[in-house]
C-alpha cells in the first residue's frame, strides 16, 4: 500500500483534478454529471459522496477491476516491483503447480489454435464459416478464435513434443483416455472459443462444429477441471467487465456468437452463460458488477424456457430482471444483421419487466379463456410473486392478472391464499406500505458523526475521549462500533493510521462511514473547541451524554404518568428522576475504567 501512490494508482483509471487538499474525479462507480469523487493524498484514501464507495487502494483496484484481495495485492505488488513471498505447505505447493502448469497449457494451445485458423489450408473452413457469419477480424483477435485441427492426434502429438505429462494434458480435457490405452484429442476439426477468468486468462474451451453432421454434438465443451467449474464461469465477463460497471447492467444472450455479434455492433454489456441456464454462482459473480440484466434468449421454446428458468438465481441474488424478447425465428447475431445495431439497442431500452413479460408467455402457453388456463396462469404466476417475495410487485400484478384473466382483484387474492397457507407478499403489502418511512440524518447523529471524525483525524485527542465517553451515549450502532474498534486499536497498540484502521472493518457500510467522515473536513480547524468546548460541559461527549440523560428523563416521565403505578415504582423512578437531573449538572470528568 506504502508503495502504490494513490493518487499515481487512480490516476492511472479516471482523470483527476485538485480540489484543495483533495483530488476530484467524475465516480468510476456510478453515472454522475457533477465530481462527488474524491481522493486525499495525505491519509490515502478515497470516497464517493454521491454512491457511498470508499477505501484505500486495494478497495479501488478490487472494486474497479472486479477482483478478489488477493488479486489486487498481486497487481500492485507486480506495479511497485514488490516480490510477494507466499508461504505453502507440500499440498499447496501441488496445487499451485498443477494450476499453473494448466494455465500454460489453455495458453499454449490456444496460441496454437489461434495460429492454426490464421495460416493452416484445413483452417479454411472455420475461416469461412466465421466470414459467413460476419465475424470481422477485430473480433476474431478479440476473442482470440481459433480451430483445432481435424486430426485425432494433434494436440496429443504437440503435448509430447512440449514434453508435457500426458496425464496433466489429460487432466486439462484438451485429450481423453483410450479404453486401451493412449490417448486422443477431445478436439477435433471445430472453431475454437477460449474461456476466460475475470483476468482474462484462459481457462477452457468451447468448439462448435463445423460440418453437417447431425450424430456430431454442435458444442463440445471442456469438462470440468481444477481450473474450470462451468456453472461459476462466464463468457465474455473479462472483456465486458468494464461496460458492466459502467452501465450496472448486464444483457445475458445464449451463445458465444452471440455475445461476439452484440459486440461488434458496438454493445459490450453483455455476457453468455456456459448453456443457457444461469446459475446462482454465476448470479452472484455478476451481481458484483450490475444491478439489472436483461435476458435476451433466443426465441425458440429451449430459449424462452431458460427465460424462465433464470428467474430463482437471479431474484435470490438480489438483481433486477427484464426480458427482450427477440422476434422469431431470430438470435440476436441474426437480428442485429438483419435489422441493425440501433434496433436492437432499442430492443433492449424496452424490454419488459419479468412478469410483464411471464404473464404474456404464460397466456400464450395457456388459454386465459378456460377454467383450465385460468387456473394454470394464476398458479405459475403466484409461484414466481412468492420467490420474489415483493409486496409491491404481487400487488401490482395482482391487479394485471385480474384483467388478463377478466375476474377481480379480489378472487386472484383469495386464489393466491389457497395457493399457500403461508402469508404471501400480499399478506404484507398493507402493513410494508403503512410503515413510516426512514427518519432522515438526525442532529444527534451528526454529532456522533463530528466526534468519530476527531477521533480519526486527531490521534492526540484520543486518549481524553477514551477517558471521558461512554459508548452506551452513542445512539447510532454503527457508529458506536466504529469507536469502539478505533479506541480499542489505540488501547492495544494496534493503530496504524486510517487505510490500516479500514483494512479491519470488514463491513462495507462501516467502512465507507469512515471514508465519509475523514473526507468531509469541514470546521476541522476548531478541533479542540468542538471536543472539549470552552468548559468541560460543553464539548461533545457532554453535549452526548446530556442527550441520553434527557431521553432517559422522557421515559421516567412517561413511566410516571402510568395510573397503575404503585407506590414503591413511583419513589424508585423519582429517585432515578433526581439521580439524573444531579447528572446532568455535573461537569465532565474521566471516567475509572474496570481492568
Amino acid at each position: 500500500r506504502s508503495a502504490n501512490d494513490i493518487i499515481e494508482v487512480i490516476g492511472g483509471y479516471v482523470p483527476l483534478k485538485r480540489a484543495g487538499t483533495n483530488f476530484v474525479a467524475l465516480c468510476p462507480f456510478h453515472k454522475e454529471k457533477s465530481p462527488s469523487f474524491n481522493v486525499n493524498p495525505q491519509r490515502q484514501i478515497f470516497h464517493c459522496f454521491g454512491c457511498h464507495k470508499g477505501g484505500d487502494v486495494f478497495t479501488f483496484i478490487k472494486e474497479f477491476e472486479g477482483i478478489g484481495f488477493t488479486e489486487a495485492v498481486r497487481r500492485l505488488a507486480e506495479r511497485a516491483h514488490i516480490p510477494l513471498e507466499i508461504h505453502e505447505d507440500a499440498g499447496q505447493q501441488q496445487v499451485r503447480f498443477v494450476k499453473e502448469t494448466l494455465l500454460q497449457l489453455h495458453e499454449q494451445i490456444a496460441q496454437r489454435w489461434q495460429a492454426a485458423l490464421r495460416t493452416q489450408a484445413d483452417g479454411e473452413v472455420a475461416r469461412a464459416y466465421l466470414k459467413q457469419r460476419g465475424v470481422d477480424e477485430a473480433a476474431i483477435e478479440l476473442f482470440r478464435l481459433g480451430y483445432a485441427p481435424d486430426l485425432w492426434d494433434d494436440t496429443v502429438n504437440w503435448a509430447n513434443s512440449r514434453k508435457y505429462d500426458l496425464k496433466l494434458v489429460e487432466q486439462a480435457g484438451l485429450i481423453i483416455p483410450r479404453d486401451h490405452g493412449g490417448h486422443y484429442d477431445r478436439f477435433r476439426g471445430r472453431l475454437m472459443f477460449p474461456i476466460c477468468d475475470e483476468q482474462g486468462r484462459v481457462v477452457a474451451f468451447s468448439g462448435r462444429v463445423l460440418t453437417g453432421d447431425e450424430k456430431t454434438a454442435k458444442y463440445v465443451n471442456s469438462p470440468e477441471t481444477p481450473l474450470f467449474t462451468k456453472g461459476k464461469t462466464i463468457f465474455g465477463l473479462d472483456k465486458s467487465k468494464r461496460s458492466l460497471l459502467d452501465t450496472k447492467q448486464a444483457v445475458i444472450c445464449e451463445g458465444q456468437l452471440d455475445l461476439i455479434a452484440c459486440f461488434t455492433a458496438g454493445i459490450r454489456n453483455v455476457v453468455a452463460p456456459q448453456g443457457t441456464a444461469l446459475t446462482a454462482d454465476q448470479c452472484r459473480l455478476l451481481k458484483r458488477y450490475v444491478e439489472e440484466v436483461v435476458l435476451c434468449f433466443d426465441s425458440d421454446a429451449a430459449g424462452q424456457n431458460a427465460a424462465v428458468r433464470s428467474l430463482d438465481p437471479l431474484l435470490a441474488s438480489g438483481l433486477a430482471v427484464r426480458v427482450a424478447v427477440i422476434p422469431s425465428p431470430h438470435d440476436p447475431d441474426s437480428f442485429i444483421k438483419a435489422a441493425g445495431p440501433a434496433s436492437f439497442q432499442e430492443l433492449i431500452d424496452s424490454a419488459k419487466g419479468f412478469f410483464d413479460y411471464y404473464l404474456q408467455r404464460l397466456s400464450q402457453l395457456h388459454d386465459p379463456r378456460t377454467d383450465k388456463g385460468k387456473l394454470a396462469i394464476g398458479k405459475a404466476m403466484f409461484e414466481g410473486l412468492a420467490k420474489a417475495d415483493n409486496p409491491v410487485l404481487t400487488d401490482t400484478y395482482t391487479q394485471q392478472l385480474a384483467l388478463r384473466l377478466a375476474v377481480s382483484p379480489e378472487a386472484i387474492r383469495a386464489q393466491f391464499r389457497k395457493f399457500s397457507h403461508a402469508p404471501t407478499g400480499f399478506d404484507r403489502l398493507e402493513e410494508e406500505v403503512s410503515a413510516p418511512a426512514p427518519k432522515a440524518e438526525s442532529e444527534t447523529f451528526r454529532q456522533e458523526i463530528w466526534l468519530l471524525k476527531l477521533l480519526l483525524l486527531h490521534d492526540e485527542f484520543v486518549p481524553w475521549i477514551d477517558a471521558h465517553l461512554d459508548l452506551d451515549w452513542l445512539v447510532d450502532e454503527d457508529v458506536k462500533q466504529v469507536v469502539a474498534a478505533c479506541l480499542e486499536a489505540h488501547r492495544d497498540h494496534r493503530w496504524h493510521g486510517i487505510s490500516a484502521f479500514l483494512d479491519s472493518l470488514e463491513i462495507e457500510s462501516l467502512r465507507s462511514m469512515v471514508t465519509a467522515a475523514v473526507m468531509d473536513e469541514k470546521g476541522i480547524n476548531n478541533a479542540e473547541e468542538i471536543l472539549k468546548g470552552t468548559a468541560t460541559r460543553a464539548g461533545l461527549p457532554a453535549l452526548l451524554r446530556s442527550q441520553t440523560i434527557d431521553r432517559r428523563l422522557a421515559e421516567i416521565n412517561r413511566a410516571l404518568s402510568d395510573p397503575q403505578l404503585n407506590e414503591a415504582a413511583q419513589l424508585g423512578l423519582l429517585q432515578n428522576q433526581q439521580a439524573c437531573l444531579r447528572a446532568r449538572t455535573e461537569p465532565l470528568r474521566p471516567r475509572t475504567r474496570e481492568v
